[in-house]
């Protein structure tokens, strides 16, 4: 029987976000609306100003998305959104002069029992589900592509000098390129969205440990925590998203979204 037949989810989310030990500026943005189904980390890129126009161009117009009507309004909400806001920071990086000017994105939507992971970049989403951790984006990144076609292995790739150089970003080029991933969700999953400054100093193993262990939003102040202790040589933002269920009790179809605990 599917253990979801019946029942609506609901969400805990916890969210944070770190300038970092070195960094001078905060040039990541988040977003977190259980409501609709979408919570997302934007990494800024082309200097802290540059990099904190393009990210928060993307997290306030994601927030405009609005409460979908199906799985696939859902994700054509969330691709119109990328696309105007890649404009946008095209347009606005023309007005400063041109240059580099663009941000990453790693989003999760969820409609019902179905979730969606979107990105463009180095910025991940990982889902825990019976303690185990999977990274369910891959990042769009010149070492990545390195340890694909053989070149230089995985360990290598931890300190390798151009590990910091990404492949896809919204504002960059005409054409976001967003990847997605499809799946179906159980009760009990969590997801992890971060930008690459948790990354950097945690392991897929160190994350798992302290998310399966808290809270979500515990958790999201233990890996701040923890990063600083590392050096937090970049900014860093965290969202943990747990599903749990609900008694599918007086449901109104389009309702599907249970507002959970969200705190910046």
């Amino acid at each position: 029987m599917d253990q979801n037949a019946g029942l609506i989810l609901k969400f805990d989310t916890g969210a944070a976000t770190h300038v970092g030990k070195v960094r001078k500026a905060n040039e990541d943005s988040f977003i977190v609306k259980p409501s609709v189904g979408l919570w997302a980390v934007a990494d800024g890129v082309g200097g802290h100003e540059a990099g904190q126009i393009a990210s928060q161009t993307l997290t306030q117009t994601l927030s405009t998305i609005g409460r979908p009507v199906s799985l696939a309004d859902q994700l054509a909400r969330f691709q119109e959104r990328v696309l105007r806001a890649n404009d946008q920071i095209r347009d606005i990086a023309e007005s400063r002069g041109g240059g580099t000017m663009g941000t990453t994105i790693a989003a999760l939507l969820i409609f019902d029992d179905a979730f969606t992971c979107a990105w463009a970049g180095d910025s991940r989403v990982y889902r825990i589900r019976d303690r185990t951790v999977q990274q369910v984006s891959k990042d769009h990144s010149e070492v990545q592509e390195l340890v694909d076609q053989g070149v230089i292995t995985p360990e290598e790739a931890k300190n390798w000098p151009r590990r910091n150089v990404i492949t896809r970003a919204v504002g960059v080029y005409d054409d976001p390129q967003v990847e997605t991933v499809e799946g179906r969700i159980e009760v009990g999953d969590t997801f992890v969205i971060c930008s690459d400054g948790l990354t950097g100093h945690m392991s897929d193993a160190d994350i798992g440990e302290t998310v399966i262990s808290a809270r979500p939003q515990d958790a999201c102040d233990r890996l701040i925590e923890t990063t600083l202790e590392r050096g937090a040589s970049d900014n860093v933002s965290i969202i943990v998203v747990r599903c749990y269920r609900t008694e599918r009790t007086n449901f109104v179809p389009g309702s599907s979204f249970g507002d959970g605990k969200a705190q910046p």
